[in-house]
């Protein structure tokens, strides 16, 4: 699958008959929304899959989220949730789950009342009320905190409960803006493996906005990469990540973000090594101005023709502060672009040595 590089694709709304003849209608379909950007904005978001937003502060994920769920007046540009075009319908009817970083529970209900709350507005039978909650409950191991109140719970299980309501409302679409963010590292993976599990059973289409790239490889079915309120790419996470449209693609899926040989031409910091990988490896002077380590693998902070760089190593290898070290590249992990939209292609470094 060759990664999307921002190109917008023609939809047509279909009848309820055609819609049934084609099994790999979108759940979700943006088109040509504005943002705010130089181009309009469009994507489609998969049933049963997770689509990680990738971007920084003031890209535009927050307004983005908001359009979703329909909670302020959408941009020029159409919202169709299973073919139908609500773009002119409210939060309410909608039928779009989400849920905030911070934990948004209501303080006086037991867990079971929160997670039971949107079922109750809709008018469902208690019966699948109480089944619905006990099997939400289950799926996201907070069944047995059902009768205790949020001030009761830690930051992980109140962020269960806000999930759990969220999928209880019945919902297409369910819009996570940044929802792991406050927690610990444990809670973190224990929640991902969950979302996952629940995404596949329940059908919905998951629209989940970061700023850790990370969280796409983790989490993503694909990954759109948004900036200064545009897409940049969008693909499966691994295929972006092997052929990013540009440097600011490469970058915003990097961490730490790509080290700077020129402007236009740049290596990853996991692409650094301390030997040579093979004959016409690039090599770099590099002075170490700091060493951190986690153990399993050690970040070089350095500065290299007066930039600073950082190398991710593997292991922990003897490196001193204020040291002056070679750092080796592959040259097929030597990336170049000709312009902020061409892919990257291999190229030979002038101004460095390499390996003979």
């Amino acid at each position: 699958m060759t990664p999307d590089a921002g190109g917008d694709s023609d939809s047509v709304w279909k009848t309820p008959y055609e819609r049934q003849t084609h099994a790999k209608e979108p759940m979700l379909e943006l088109l040509n929304l504005n943002l705010g950007g130089t181009t309009p904005f469009s994507h489609r978001f998969p049933a049963g899959g997770i689509t990680v937003v990738v971007g920084p502060n003031n890209s535009g994920k927050t307004r983005l989220a908001r359009c979703i769920a329909g909670l302020e007046r959408s941009p020029p540009g159409t919202v169709a949730i299973d073919g139908v075009d609500v773009s002119g319908l409210g939060a309410r009817k909608r039928r779009v789950g989400l849920v905030y970083q911070a934990f948004v529970n209501y303080p006086n209900w037991t867990v079971f009342r929160n997670i039971a709350s949107p079922l109750v507005a809709a008018g469902a039978r208690r019966e699948r009320v109480a089944r619905k909650v006990e099997d939400l409950a289950r799926r996201l191991q907070i069944d047995d905190l059902l009768e205790r109140m949020p001030h009761e719970l830690s930051g992980g299980q109140q962020q269960r409960v806000a999930v759990a309501r969220a999928l209880a409302q019945g919902g297409q679409v369910l819009v996570m803006d940044e929802p792991l963010v406050n927690l610990d590292f444990k809670l973190r993976e224990e929640l991902e493996l969950q979302l996952r599990e629940l995404v596949q059973a329940e059908g919905v289409a998951v629209v989940y906005f970061t700023s850790d790239p990370k969280d796409a490889f983790k989490l993503g079915d694909e990954v759109v990469l948004l900036h200064d309120r545009k897409k940049l790419q969008s693909g499966p996470p691994l295929a972006v990540y092997q052929a990013p449209a540009s440097a600011l693609a490469a970058d915003l899926l990097s961490e730490p973000r790509a080290n700077r040989i020129d402007g236009q031409t740049l290596v990853r910091p996991e692409h650094l090594r301390l030997s040579p990988h093979g004959e016409g490896d690039v090599v770099f002077q590099a002075e170490v101005r700091a060493v951190e380590t986690s153990g399993a693998e050690t970040f070089l902070h350095c500065c290299v023709q007066g930039q600073d760089w950082v190398a991710r190593l593997p292991g922990m290898p003897r490196v001193e502060d204020g040291g002056k070290v070679r750092l080796y590249a592959a040259p097929t992990d030597i990336l170049r672009f000709k312009s902020t939209q061409h892919p990257a292609e291999t190229i030979k470094v002038q101004g460095f040595k390499q390996t003979t």
